[in-house]
């Protein structure tokens, strides 16, 4: 096995090299901290590379190997972290300006547990600034300039988990951890061609993470494998403490034929390549699942109720940076404005959405509740180009029922599939939202999927030459 081989390894692969000794962690760490170095910049999906945090972890992990002690699957895995989880070795920035020497004295609960399972943190990686909260409207929306998808670099990475998504995709770590409030481990899991698992809200702890929208905010893993997802999951899942919204709650099991509907008008508006790639990918599903067609998504304005409690909660969470004048220092020009408009958010609109949210979360439950998973499209489209405003392309697909404001106002978890290839040589991706706490049963579709599929283990052709 090569450099290159061993790199797009997923966790589950690489464990078993480890187990055999057939690589060190050391080893493997400095594999990935040469490719970071080499490509990190060039897709956009680096702050702060790690060197010396990286080897000690991987060397006691070895040590501790020598000795017979193992801890877990993770033991002696490498791996990226957004860049809005705290850690004392580096600035922590949320990917903004202002914040660019902001430290923290403490690891965020997300990293301690996964370091207590034996993982490497190799780097921070490269964010929207603010997570996306003050309504941007292109890529060039960091400090650390636009993510790049390892795919075709002049097409964005997706937002806000950019640095994640192409860090796994251009196998630049073995796994990220992101963040999503409304999109941000769906959209750069279609990005970038990797699988991506937003966990229920209050399964993870986010202690230590950066808040845009208390109600809303999610930690969860992005990956290249639906396997490797739900064993980053387990390890960073369960009660805090130091966070009262989460929980220890049971992962149940898969059901031996799962049950799965297909949202109704799934490919209404989605670009040919996005449609056909999903019409295949449910013919497979439909080989070891029962599926149901043409389930409809309660009629809810789920986008402005979404909209109007980020844009209050967020207002709130950087209330200082927007009375202080600096969020006009952010580097992408809605961003410099948008604080401002959730700032006079009314306090009757935000009450208004989050009642209507328990009325979409019961109708939700009631729609969906008798399935394992409800099957649709990630995004209509694939990513959007680097340099453009958002806004001024793709207007021809609005429209699509899509699942990720839904999804997330009732805190359900779902998982992001690669299923193809669109325009441009870009990944298009499917998404299955499950039930609360269910995540299991999710990723165990997922695996059964990519058993018989291998859209996951395509690979990007890199270059070293920035766009």
């Amino acid at each position: 096995m090569n450099a290159d081989d061993l790199a797009f390894a997923d966790v589950v692969e690489q464990q078993r090299l480890l187990t055999r000794k057939a690589i060190s962690s050391l080893e493997l760490t400095n594999v990935y901290l040469e490719r970071l170095e080499r490509y990190g910049d060039v897709y956009g999906a680096v702050v702060t590379i790690l060197h010396d945090r990286a080897r000690r972890e991987a060397r006691r992990a070895d040590r501790e190997r020598a000795r017979g002690r193992v801890r877990g699957p993770l033991h002696g895995i490498p791996y990226g972290a957004k860049d809005l989880l705290a850690t004392p070795d580096a600035p922590t920035t949320w990917g903004a300006a202002p914040f660019r020497t902001q430290r923290f004295d403490f690891d965020a609960t997300v990293v301690r547990r996964l370091a207590d399972a034996g993982a490497v943190l190799l780097a921070k990686l490269a964010m929207v600034e603010l997570a996306g909260g003050f309504g941007y409207n292109d890529a060039d929306a960091s400090f650390t300039g636009p993510g790049r998808t390892p795919w075709n670099a002049a097409f964005w990475s997706g937002g806000s988990s950019s640095g994640s998504g192409a860090a796994v995709a251009a196998a630049l770590v073995s796994f990220a951890i992101g963040s999503e409030t409304c999109g941000s481990i769906l959209y750069p899991a279609t990005a970038c061609g990797i699988t991506g698992l937003r966990p229920t809200y209050g399964r993870v702890s986010r202690h230590g993470a950066m808040a845009l929208c208390w109600s809303l905010d999610k930690l969860g893993p992005m990956t290249r494998s639906a396997r490797d997802a739900e064993l980053v999951l387990r390890a960073i899942a369960g009660a805090d403490p130091a966070d009262p919204t989460s929980v220890d709650a049971p992962f149940p099991a898969a059901r031996r034929r799962p049950r799965i509907a297909v949202l109704k008008n799934a490919t209404k508006a989605c670009m040919p390549a996005v449609a056909r790639n999903f019409n295949a990918s449910v013919k497979q599903l439909a080989t070891f699942c029962d599926v149901t067609t043409s389930v409809a998504l309660p009629a809810f304005p789920y986008d402005e109720a979404v909209g109007t409690i980020v844009r209050a909660e967020g207002a709130a969470a950087f209330r200082g940076l927007i009375e202080s004048g600096r969020a006009r220092t952010l580097r992408q020009a809605d961003d410099r404005i948008g604080g401002y408009v959730g700032y006079e958010t009314r306090a009757i609109d935000y009450i208004d959405a989050q009642r209507a949210r328990t009325l979409m979360t019961a109708a939700l439950r009631e729609a969906f509740g008798a399935y394992d998973a409800v099957v649709a499209p990630t995004l209509p489209t694939v990513t959007y180009p680097v340099g453009v405003p958002f806004d001024s392309v793709y207007a021809e697909f609005e429209g699509n029922p899509n699942l990720i404001a839904p999804g997330n106002l009732a805190g359900l978890p779902a998982l992001a599939l690669p299923n193809g290839f669109g325009d441009n040589g870009l990944p298009t991706n499917l998404s299955l939202l499950g039930t609360a706490f269910a995540e299991t049963r999710l990723t165990a579709i997922g695996k059964r999927y990519q058993q018989i599929t291998d859209t996951h283990r395509a690979r990007p052709t890199l270059t070293t030459t920035p766009a």
